[in-house]
């Protein structure tokens, strides 16, 4: 069944310059219908509600607001992820027939390979980096001069979004020849230090580290964030018992600090994990995947939008759909232990 648009509305529903949204106004015009279709909608649910009372009309009242929600979740997120899961199976056309041809390419195409390879790099670099950087910077700054100046300043790049982060970084690793004036830091510095330039973009495998290095500056003030607000929350008296019986540096670090902020390491970990997987940004912006950087969030946009290949890009998003799942269960999991 094809998705219905809104040109293929008749126009007795939606008013003519809805079908041009194309221009400003039919955008204006859009916008408005989408905001009277709300207010409707949510009025409707409003006057249903006040219908039903007692503990009955509790649990209607409820089902009542949850439906709108749910609706929506079918229309934009269930019946797309199925329409992709369909399409995965099938080859360039949606009345192919059904086959494993899209996932048979994806683990044998050498250049599919090494997006999932640079993908399992992210995953098994970033969360961690991120994360030990974000807990080092919260221990070193817990009570001393200045933490909350401390603090911003690495929570910072959190403000920015991943294009201006992208962008930043862009400058950083900025390449000219070693006889020119260096407009980037790195290559300033080695030249400043007598080396010669780097193409840091370009070298394989350096650049998708240095890609990398992007994300990592990025969650690290995330994880410092909350693993720090964990070892704010550590009981006192458990820390002077431990001082007490002659616990101290690294002992308290292992025996102390570290089991009682587990579970807030456990959420950083998989929420780091989870955006690290889905990471489209920074590689679009920088080097659009090119020069053996691409992973798979930035392949499947390339094989549905730019390559004609619908199948081998639902079979790309069906696989990182299904790469997050266990790491979502295992965070639901110990958040119910925990509670």
């Amino acid at each position: 069944m094809a998705p219905v648009t809104l040109a293929a509305l008749p126009a007795t529903i939606l008013p003519e310059p809805l079908l041009r949204a194309e221009s400003v106004g039919g955008k204006f015009a859009l916008m408005i219908f989408a905001v009277v279709v709300f207010a409707v909608v949510f009025g409707l649910v409003l006057l249903l509600a006040t219908l039903f009372t007692g503990r009955r009309g509790e649990q209607v009242q409820g089902a009542l607001f949850a439906l709108p929600v749910v609706g929506l979740l079918g229309v934009g997120l269930v019946y797309p992820a199925l329409r992709t899961i369909n399409q995965s199976f099938k080859g360039r056309t949606a009345d192919g027939p059904y086959s494993l041809e899209n996932y048979a390419t994806m683990f044998t195409s050498p250049d599919l390979l090494v997006v999932l390879r640079n993908t399992a790099i992210w995953v098994v670099l970033v969360p961690f980096l991120a994360t030990g950087i974000g807990l080092l910077y919260a221990i070193l700054i817990d009570r001393a001069r200045g933490e909350a100046f401390a603090k911003a300043l690495i929570f910072l790049p959190m403000s920015i979004s991943m294009v201006g982060a992208s962008i930043i970084w862009k400058f950083v690793y900025e390449y000219k020849q070693t006889s020119r004036p260096q407009t980037g830091l790195l290559n300033g510095i080695l030249k400043l230090l007598g080396f010669e330039t780097r193409q840091w973009l370009l070298d394989v495998p350096l650049n998708t580290l240095m890609l990398i290095v992007v994300m990592v500056w990025i969650q690290a003030g995330f994880a410092m964030t909350v693993l720090s607000a964990a070892i704010k929350a550590i009981p006192d008296d458990i820390i002077e018992a431990a001082k007490l019986d002659g616990v101290k540096g690294m002992a308290m670090f292992r025996y102390i600090t570290l089991p009682s902020i587990r579970s807030a390491l456990v959420v950083v970990l998989t929420t780091i994990g989870i955006a690290t997987m889905k990471i489209f940004d920074i590689v679009r912006t920088m080097t659009a995947g090119q020069f053996d950087t691409s992973v798979v969030a930035n392949e499947f946009y390339n094989q549905i939008f730019r390559y004609n290949a619908p199948g081998i890009g639902a079979a790309l998003a069906v696989l990182l759909f299904v790469l997050v799942i266990p790491i979502v269960a295992y965070n639901v999991v110990q958040m119910r232990k925990e509670a």
